[in-house]
């Protein structure tokens, strides 16, 4: 049992060392793709891997080879993504705790308010270049075009995505008049007061509402959904990493050990490293030995 967290150490290390060469693979492949929606995950995608790739060789170093400065490098930077995890999640709980869709009379598919998400993420949808690169993304994924062939009926009893339900038509409460099949929604004469998406809302194609208030919200809900499976799964990591590192502290403390020539055990010395001249005077004495 002396070496057991060296050799879990070392196993679980070179697992997450493999594991990071397809995710490094996977961010330069989306380097060389034109595709907005892949160049802007591919930075995050290179970061872990490289990351995950280091870690993963200064443990697996210091575990397998008793390299404990390469160990204790090991557990720093455990400790540091501990405690970012430990952060970002809940960050996560507290930005997404608000938002959510709102019940359509008669229909199934919800519509959603840009006003009830948290300020942070509202801020965050309403910059022009982090837009321009959502809009870029829900036009490349055609997500608007698998529903211009719904009829009336299909509008009454399917549900829709939030994106689909932003972004891809006018709002419920929008009140159109003849000119809506000739490219310009025109607003009724007998509705004077409409939300401001109703006047944004357009039949071209490349316009639809990408531009209204209810897409960006459509887009924050689908945010806000995966961040919550992505809490989730911080939890778990976080529970993981924590039990690694307590593994990796029993793996430094042999390694340390292991440097030294001290027995251990029940006359074991309270410093584990020797003093700086222990290997001279044990030379010396080697030596006297083979002369005499």
């Amino acid at each position: 049992m002396y070496r057991f967290s060296n050799t879990v150490i070392g196993f679980l290390n070179l697992f997450t060392l493999l594991a990071s060469i397809p995710i490094i693979g996977g961010g330069l492949w989306m380097a060389r793709s034109s595709t907005t929606c892949e160049s802007f995950l591919q930075t995050p995608l290179l970061v872990v891997g490289f990351v995950v790739l280091i870690i993963s060789l200064a443990g697996f170093i210091g575990a397998c080879f008793n390299v404990a400065w390469a160990l204790w490098l090991y557990l720093v930077v455990m400790l540091f993504l501990i405690g970012t995890l430990l952060g970002l999640t809940i960050f996560g709980f507290a930005v997404t705790g608000q938002g959510g869709g709102v019940e359509v009379p008669g229909r199934v598919y919800k519509e959603y308010q840009l006003e009830k998400y948290s300020p942070w993420l509202r801020n965050r949808i309403k910059d022009p270049h982090y837009w321009s690169t959502i809009r870029s993304c829900i036009l490349g994924s055609k997500t608007c075009a698998q529903i211009v062939s719904w009829t009336p009926l299909d509008y009454l009893e399917r549900d829709m995505s939030p994106i689909q339900s932003g972004c891809c038509k006018p709002g419920t409460s929008c009140s159109y008049g003849t000119g809506m099949g000739m490219g310009m929604g025109m607003i009724s004469s007998g509705s004077s007061s409409q939300e401001a998406d109703c006047y944004r809302w357009n039949n071209a194609p490349e316009i639809l509402c990408y531009e209204c208030d209810s897409c960006k919200a459509g887009v924050l809900e689908n945010i806000r959904r995966d961040w919550h499976k992505l809490s989730v799964l911080n939890i778990v990591m976080l529970v993981l990493l924590i039990a690694i590192y307590c593994i990796g502290c029993c793996a430094f403390r042999n390694t340390r050990r292991s440097e030294s020539d001290y027995p251990y055990g029940e006359n074991r010395m309270s410093k584990v490293r020797p003093r700086w001249d222990f290997y001279w005077w044990r030379w010396l004495y080697d030596r006297k030995n083979q002369i005499y």
